[in-house]
């Protein structure tokens, strides 16, 4: 049968624009849907404008800082309404790049939502819409915790509707959503108390890494309230009270809860397609990205495989090349740097000590110091910590961790030496740049310790 278009995207973010955009230019008749913004959670309500929100606090941070130097900076308080100003119209911008970016390549997108009628036609807005192959790239969603009075928090989608900075936020979990929200807020002139049920943030982070960073969240004046689960909220007047299961309270003007999210499936009638999903509610994939649908395919957030917005881009890249390109490949989940943009932030890439060890015995070259700039600043809680994991047998660098200002930025260099496979001789013979922090990973000469199967059981 002839059908209305080779390839239909659900979902206009990273992952889904990216595969529509490129399939269309290798010829391929192009439609996608988006029925909330385009560019997806990164652009909207996601990296983008938490980034911006990051820098914000950065900037009270170094003015604080300046006196240090010499600088004499009155600080008269921060206008959100300013920043938020600003965030917005830099949002808006990309949000309207991302469209122009399908119907430049020639795609044709549609302002609405699409669920399936079966496994070659969708329902998009009301209209009637058949395709050959089809892509789900919807995203996730976050998701209340299930307590009583849940609805009286925020989500991290609500943050960016935010006018003013509460003056006492308490923020709930422990993941990066919640962290960065935490040090921003903090940052931003709030009290900020937050609540998570582990022993210390960032679970499935490398150990040294989340105990730095327990660290530095408590000398910034973040109250953890930690082995926590809640209770209820309730509205106690002109404030919230969260309650924690063993009685213990806390009050604040605004509550936050970022406990996870959940790929954003509801509604899409998958079953109608023969797609199914996993225990956890993703849509299950193959190797390939192929869904339980032969002719369907599932890509970013919704397979909940890698949460990442440049891996999403990734596949949707590699999707579209196998599929229209006439160049079949995948984009590897091996060895991806990535960043917490925490206060300070962390960039890691490749695996934990613990992991690595139960594989075999590894060496591991830790150092942890003040930087510079804050030898003068004298600002509490800003030591770095840089850390390489590297096997005994073959040499090879298996992952490298860093807490400390501008890591994220040094952490995408030491991931093209990561994903490479270069050993930690290749990082020895490379001669640093002084004076920078990044030299550090090229001058770690002396093994900190050796780390076997037992690590794992350690952590």
């Amino acid at each position: 049968m002839a059908y209305d278009f080779d390839l239909f995207v659900i979902g206009g973010g990273s992952a889904g624009v990216r595969c529509g955009r490129i399939a269309a230019t290798h010829g391929a008749r192009v439609g996608i849907a988006e029925e909330r913004f385009w560019g997806g959670t990164c652009v909207n309500v996601g990296c983008v404008p938490k980034k911006i929100m990051v820098n914000a606090a950065e900037y009270g941070h170094w003015a604080e800082d300046a006196a240090a130097f010499g600088w004499s900076i009155e600080r008269t308080g921060f206008d959100l309404s300013v920043l938020k100003a600003a965030r917005d119209a830099e949002v808006a911008r990309l949000n309207g790049i991302y469209g122009r970016l399908l119907t430049g390549a020639g795609c044709t997108i549609f302002d609405a939502r699409a669920t399936f009628i079966d496994a070659h036609t969708l329902d998009v807005g009301g209209r009637r819409v058949t395709a050959e192959r089809i892509v789900i790239a919807v995203g996730g969603r976050a998701v209340r915790p299930e307590i009583p009075g849940a609805e009286l928090g925020m989500l991290s989608d609500d943050v960016f509707d935010l006018t003013e900075v509460p003056r006492r936020l308490c923020v709930v979990g422990s993941g990066y959503i919640a962290l960065e929200f935490a040090c921003v807020f903090r940052g931003l002139g709030a009290e900020v108390d937050l609540v998570y049920r582990a022993d210390l943030p960032l679970r499935g982070f490398d150990q040294d890494i989340r105990v730095a960073l327990k660290d530095a969240l408590e000398a910034q004046g973040i109250r953890q309230h930690v082995g926590h689960n809640l209770a209820r909220l309730d509205r106690q007047g002109d404030h919230l009270r969260l309650s924690l299961l063993g009685g213990e309270g806390i009050e604040a003007d605004a509550v936050l809860f970022a406990t996870g999210r959940v790929p954003h499936v509801q509604g899409l009638h998958l079953d109608r397609a023969g797609v199914m999903c996993t225990a956890k509610g993703a849509v299950e994939v193959d190797e390939e990205h192929r869904t339980t649908a032969p002719n369907i395919y599932a890509i970013g957030d919704v397979t909940d495989k890698l949460n990442l917005t440049p891996m999403a881009t990734a596949v949707g890249h590699a999707l579209a090349d196998t599929l229209f390109g006439n160049r079949p490949r995948k984009a590897s989940y091996l060895n991806v740097p990535t960043a917490v943009f925490t206060s300070p932030p962390i960039g890691t890439v490749g695996m934990t000590e613990a992991d690595a060890a139960a594989h075999g015995p590894v060496d591991i070259y830790l150092t942890q110091f003040t930087p510079m700039r804050h030898t003068i600043s004298k600002r509490p809680g800003r030591k770095s910590l840089m850390k390489l994991v590297v096997c005994q047998e073959s040499r090879k660098v298996l992952g490298a961790h860093m807490l400390g200002e501008d890591s994220a930025e040094i952490m995408q260099g030491i991931g093209i030496a990561v994903a490479a496979g270069l050993t930690k001789e290749d990082f020895d013979r490379t001669i640093g740049i002084h004076p920078t922090a990044a030299e550090e990973f090229v001058t770690l000469r002396t093994r900190t310790r050796e780390a076997g199967v037992v690590a794992k059981a350690a952590e």
